[in-house]
C-alpha cells in the first residue's frame, strides 16, 4: 500500500507527515476506564503517545505530555486532552538526561499529587546498513533515552504510585525479530521488554503492574526522520495485513494495560503487529 516518499529532520513533526496519523482525533470514543486517574506518558507530542494521551483523557484521565521540543505537536495533544475535561501539563527537555526525568516526575506530583500510569514510550532510533556508521555517542544516546530514561522515571514514580496503579514500556516486534539496520534501537526494546518483566516480579507486591507493548511497523514521525525516502515509501507491506499501522490502532491496548479491566494482567508482552510473531 505504501507512501508519498519523504522526509523529515529528527524528531520529526506529525503535521508534516503525508499523510498525517491518524492517533484517534475524530474516532476515539472513551468509556469511563480511567476515570480520576493521573498519567505521564513520554513522547506522548505524537505518533503512539499521541494516540495514548487522547484516549487516556477521553477515558477520564489527567495527563502529563512529556516530549523533547515538538511545541505546535504537544499544544494540539494538550488541547485535546483539555477538550476531553481533563488537566493537561506540557513537560519539554530531553530524557536521556536523568535529571530532566526526574523534573518529570517531580513535576507530575505537584500537579497531581500522585501518578498511577507511567507509560515510557519516548525513544531514539536512526537507519544504519553497517556496523561502521554508529558512532559511539549516537549508541549511548539510544540507551539512556530508550532504556536508561525508564529506569529512572520508573525508580522515581514507584514512591509516588499505589496499588492498583500500572507501568507500561512500548518494546517493540523488532525486539526478538530485530532489523539489522536499527541495530542500536532493537537492543533497547529487547531490553524495555526484559526489565518490564523483571519489574512486574519486582513490583507485584506493591499492587503495581507492569507490561510491555511491542508494535510493528507504526506510522509515526520517527518513520520519515529515521528512514531513506525509498524505505518510507513501503513501510508496513511486509506484514501480513499488508500495511502499516496507525497510532490510533495501539491506543485500546494501552488503555486495557492501564486500567482495572486489566488488574491480573503482569508480566505481558502484547504484541500489535498486524501479524507478525513475536517470540
Amino acid at each position: 500500500m505504501g507512501f508519498p516518499e519523504q522526509q523529515q529532520e529528527v524528531p520529526g513533526v506529525q503535521g508534516e507527515m503525508t499523510p498525517v496519523p491518524d492517533c484517534g482525533e475524530q474516532s476515539y470514543r472513551g468509556a469511563g476506564k480511567l476515570t480520576g486517574k493521573a498519567a505521564v506518558i513520554t513522547g506522548a507530542d505524537s505518533g503512539i503517545g499521541r494516540a495514548v494521551a487522547i484516549a487516556y483523557a477521553r477515558e477520564g484521565a489527567d495527563v502529563l505530555i512529556a516530549y523533547l521540543n515538538e511545541h505546535e505537536d504537544a499544544k494540539q495533544v494538550a488541547a485535546l486532552v483539555e477538550q476531553a475535561g481533563r488537566k493537561a501539563v506540557l513537560m519539554a527537555g530531553d530524557l536521556a538526561d536523568p535529571a530532566h526525568c526526574r523534573a518529570v516526575v517531580d513535576r507530575a506530583v505537584e500537579e497531581f499529587g500522585r501518578i498511577d500510569i507511567l507509560v515510557n514510550n519516548a525513544a531514539y532510533q536512526m537507519t544504519h546498513e553497517t556496523l561502521d556508521e554508529i558512532s559511539d555517542d549516537e549508541w549511548d544516546y539510544t540507551f539512556d533515552l530508550n532504556i536508561g530514561a525508564m529506569f529512572r522515571l520508573v525508580k522515581a514514580a514507584v514512591p509516588h504510585m499505589r496499588p492498583g496503579a500500572a507501568i507500561i514500556g512500548s518494546s517493540s516486534v523488532n525486539s526478538d525479530m530485530p532489523r539489522p539496520n536499527l541495530a542500536p534501537y532493537a537492543a533497547t526494546k529487547a531490553a524495555i521488554a526484559n526489565f518490564c518483566a523483571s519489574l512486574a516480579q519486582l513490583l507485584g507486591d506493591k499492587g503495581i503492574r507492569v507490561n510491555s507493548v511491542a508494535p510493528g511497523p507504526i506510522w509515526t514521525p520517527l518513520i520519515p526522520s529515521t528512514m531513506p525516502p525509498e524505505k518510507v515509501s513501503s513501510f508496513g507491506d511486509n506484514t501480513p495485513l499488508g500495511r502499516a499501522g496507525q497510532p490510533a490502532e495501539l491506543a485500546p491496548v494501552y488503555v486495557l494495560l492501564a486500567s482495572d479491566e486489566g488488574s491480573y494482567i503482569s508480566g505481558a508482552r502484547v504484541a500489535v503487529t498486524g501479524g507478525n510473531p513475536i517470540l
